[in-house]
């Protein structure tokens, strides 16, 4: 069981999902908090029925699972239904993370949550020991959302531009990895970190 759990985030396209990846790859387990926004609003959760209450029958398919499409339409038009979505989702989302951190097998887990700063950072994960910031300029963010999308400079400026700002997540930071260079520095980072949190979850 992990009593030591290091929150990762970092802004789209930061390369936050490259240093997860290796933490892996190190054998340490990774909680996903986009796979556990999917979990928890599964056919049967109580976060679904909350939903359809909330929102209408109307946001499930024939088979009851999420229509997740008309819900999305929704949310983004009405950013007072957006709020209310996520007083459903989130606190359900932040559960489930805490006890896969804490089931997991090791001395550490890691919590991967992208929208850390805007949902509320160490206020609403009150229980991460660090918080690992991904970092890269703005610029390599936007040359590596053109590349990876096939979009135009317009559209990755508005993507960027739509997350917390890189000062705002920097300033939840305890660890910091710049990842704005070759993989190869990006793989020492990782192991250099993973050997300081090791020293620090057998403190």
């Amino acid at each position: 069981m992990s009593r030591f759990v290091v929150g990762l985030t970092g802004g789209i396209a930061s390369g936050k999902s490259a240093v997860a990846s290796r933490f892996k790859a190190l054998g340490v387990t990774v909680a996903d908090a986009d796979l556990a926004s999917r979990a928890v609003v599964a056919l049967g959760s109580p976060a679904l029925a909350q939903i359809a209450e909330r929102f209408g029958p109307h946001m499930l398919l024939a088979s009851g699972e999420l229509d997740r499409a008309r819900l999305r339409a929704h949310i983004f038009a009405d950013t007072a239904e957006r709020k209310a979505l996520e007083a459903i989702t989130h606190p359900a989302i932040r559960t489930l993370l805490r006890e896969q951190c804490e089931q997991a097998d090791g001395p550490y887990a890691i919590a991967d949550i992208p929208l850390l700063a805007e949902a509320g950072g160490r206020t609403a994960y009150p229980w991460l020991d660090r918080i690992l910031v991904v970092d890269a300029p703005v610029a390599v963010q936007l040359r590596r959302l053109m590349a990876r999308d096939g979009i135009d400079h317009a559209l990755a400026e508005t993507m960027v531009a739509a997350q917390a700002s890189r000062e705002q997540r920097l300033a939840l930071a305890d660890d910091v990895v710049v990842n704005d260079g070759p993989l190869d520095a990006l793989q020492r980072a990782v192991a250099q970190l993973h050997a300081e949190y090791l020293r620090r979850a057998a403190r």
